[in-house]
């Protein structure tokens, strides 16, 4: 039900097909980590080191969202047969949607115009090395890696949950996707169970 809204010819807005067959069903934030770090990955080579994921998978370029993604898995009984990783990346446009809040472009953070179609080939070769990186090292060298380019990783955040805000310390992100942090003692979150919220 979510949309990335992208002016004609401006942007990237990709789908890649993953062949999953080899994988449990359970490893499916692994994935999600892989395509977040080689959309990580080719972005920052742009745009600098003040890139990085926000969890579980937007990109973003200081406090703004740059990129997102989202990943339709195709399961069939306990086999998981394929994913579906969309990526959206602003690159060009300047002029944004007004119910979007924070978004940025490649363009506005280095003063250049890109041309989409070469960015999105690279991003394909990302994608494609952190894929091989997850096939021979496994996902503890993929979950290393995406908690080193974590969003606000070892800063106070404020999250909701249900109707309440509160404030924490993010210590990071487990293997299954579970957000880590800090209160009075440390406490997880799924994806969807709470939500950021920015002052």
């Amino acid at each position: 039900g979510k949309q990335w809204l992208s002016n004609k010819g401006e942007n990237i807005i990709l789908s890649v097909i993953l062949n999953t067959s080899g994988f449990l069903i359970s490893d499916q934030f692994q994935l999600s980590m892989t395509a977040a770090l080689a959309t990580h990955d080719f972005f920052s080579h742009y745009a600098g080191d003040e890139s990085s994921v926000k969890w579980p998978n937007d990109l973003y370029w200081r406090d703004r969202k740059a990129g997102g993604i989202l990943i339709e898995n195709n399961i069939n009984g306990k086999e998981w047969q394929w994913a579906v990783a969309g990526i959206g990346i602003n690159v060009n446009q300047t002029l944004f949607d007004t119910t979007l809040t924070n978004p940025v472009s490649l363009k506005q953070i280095t003063g250049k115009e890109h041309n989409p179609v070469l960015l999105a080939k690279e991003l394909c070769k990302s994608l494609e090395y952190r894929y091989n990186q997850l096939l021979t090292s496994g996902a503890s060298s993929i979950l290393e890696d995406y908690n080193g380019v974590l969003y606000k990783r070892g800063n106070q955040i404020k999250l909701k949950k249900d109707n309440a805000v509160f404030e924490c310390k993010l210590k990071g992100v487990d293997i299954f996707g579970k957000l880590l942090v800090v209160r009075n003692l440390e406490e997880s979150f799924n994806a969807g169970e709470v939500e950021w919220v920015f002052n």
